[in-house]
């Protein structure tokens, strides 16, 4: 059997190996037998049908089997001989050349082998870590928000329980606003751009900034007109960076009357005793595990981006083909949860191929530097984890214990800290520094 390794290009290799013909028709016949056992024709009893018949209806695919069999067979042993660290799937194909004896079947197999990953100096890696400040005043703004979603809205200089919301009878900020508008360009009407009793809370960017800025100001009853420009990259293409003329006809304004921070509050937000105090604490406990996984999430990329500058290497073209693979079924599925039709959909692969080899380039990046620098994740570090992924649920150790006992949530577990133990490594090596951001930033970018 020939086993000399051909490198065709950096990580491409082929070899070329035979299998005797008589190796594989002796399995096939035995097989055939097995089979002729238990086969079943019309006119025959069971195990009686005549070899002939057997070889006809089942001979094929037998062949077919154990040949894809022996195939796979001599492949590994010659990986096995060779030292080859085999990256996808091989691709066989029959050689038909004249040097080969009649007596064997030759095959070329073409595949890829993993390169070596050569992770660069990490003392040279550059990381700016992002922190922010947390105060009280954060809860304050939380509570705030609460607030503002169990708000009760009221006309303006009507009466009620709890006042007219004050002298300024004009639309403000907090305001929820009825309207009427009409938009034209060039003095045509346009699809979408008009609307009878409309209704918005003005300052919660729904609307475009120069329809909220025409609203504010105005009193119930009067009318205004404005010009707005809508962007390039507006949604609506037939009005995409063009200018309409908008008439704006204020009908109601009704002013946001916000619960008091009180027992009742607190019940409403799910504290049984209406403890204020412990509400303060929970919001707080909440938003200072949110403000970590955001930064977590955000100081992970920084360190993934690190890494990539100081390493360099040959990625397997297969093992991305595979993950360009894996992201289009991912973007399948969820566009299939969001009732599209994702077979209506073309999924290009250059879609997702920027995003498949930075995976498998740090993927191979990671696992280098969890062997090299024996990054296993300990029993202490599995159950802390655990612990910090169910400390939101109601009943934490009931989670906390399936993370640690179903195999499949474990293994997930496994993969979260090998790669934190990872990312705090390589910010102990690497040249760090801080830079702060503001919390309304950190809290207002996308999860």
């Amino acid at each position: 059997m020939a086993t000399a390794v051909e490198n065709l290009d950096k990580l491409e290799r082929r070899v070329t190996f035979t299998i005797p013909k008589a190796e594989v028709a002796s399995e096939v016949e035995k097989r055939l037998k097995l089979r002729a056992r238990t086969a079943k024709a019309p006119g025959f009893r069971t195990g009686k049908v005549p070899a002939k018949m057997v070889a006809a209806q089942y001979g094929y695919q037998i062949e077919n089997d154990v040949l894809n069999e022996k195939i796979a067979s001599a492949f590994n042993d010659i990986a096995t001989q060779n030292d080859l660290r085999v990256a996808g799937y091989p691709r066989f194909e029959p050689n038909t050349g004249d040097d080969i004896a009649e007596e064997l079947l030759a095959f070329n197999a073409t595949f890829e082998v993993f390169p070596e990953v050569n992770v660069g100096d990490l003392s040279q890696a550059e990381v700016e870590k992002t922190t922010t400040a947390f105060t009280d005043a954060e809860v304050d703004k939380t509570i705030d928000i609460l607030r503002k979603r169990q708000a009760h809205f009221h006309v303006k200089g009507v009466s009620g329980e709890h006042g007219d919301g004050g002298s300024d009878q004009t639309a403000q900020n907090g305001d929820r606003v009825t309207v009427d508008f009409v938009g034209k360009i060039d003095g045509v009407e346009f699809e979408g751009g008009k609307a009878s009793d409309f209704v918005f809370v003005l300052g919660e960017g729904r609307m475009l900034p120069e329809f909220e800025a025409a609203a504010l100001g105005m009193k119930a009853g009067e009318s205004k007109d404005f010009p707005l420009s809508f962007p390039e990259t507006y949604q609506g293409k037939d009005v995409a960076g063009k200018t309409a003329e908008f008439t704006l006809t204020m009908k109601q304004i009704e002013w946001a009357h916000l619960p008091e921070v009180n027992d009742e509050f607190a019940k409403a937000l799910g504290i049984p005793d209406g403890n204020v105090g412990k509400m303060r604490e929970d919001i707080k406990t909440n938003l200072l595990r949110e403000v970590n996984n955001r930064l977590n999430a955000i100081n992970k990329n920084k360190v993934m981006d690190a890494l990539l500058k100081v390493s360099e290497f040959d990625v397997p073209k297969a093992m991305v083909d595979q993950e360009i693979s894996q992201l289009a079924e991912m973007a399948r599925r969820d566009m299939a949860q969001r009732n599209m039709d994702p077979k209506g959909i073309q999924l290009p692969p250059e879609l997702f191929s920027a995003q498949a080899e930075r995976r498998v380039r740090l993927g191979m990046i990671l696992g280098k530097i969890m062997k090299d620098n024996n990054l296993a994740a300990t029993p202490e570090k599995l159950r802390a984890k655990a612990e910090e992924l169910a400390s939101s649920y109601e009943q934490p150790e009931v989670v906390r214990d399936f993370y640690l006992n179903d195999q499949s949530r474990r293994s997930e577990l496994e993969a979260l800290v090998m790669e934190e133990n990872v990312i705090e490594y390589v910010l102990g090596k690497a040249k760090v520094t801080e830079k702060e951001m503001p919390f309304d930033e950190l809290m207002s970018q996308q999860a």
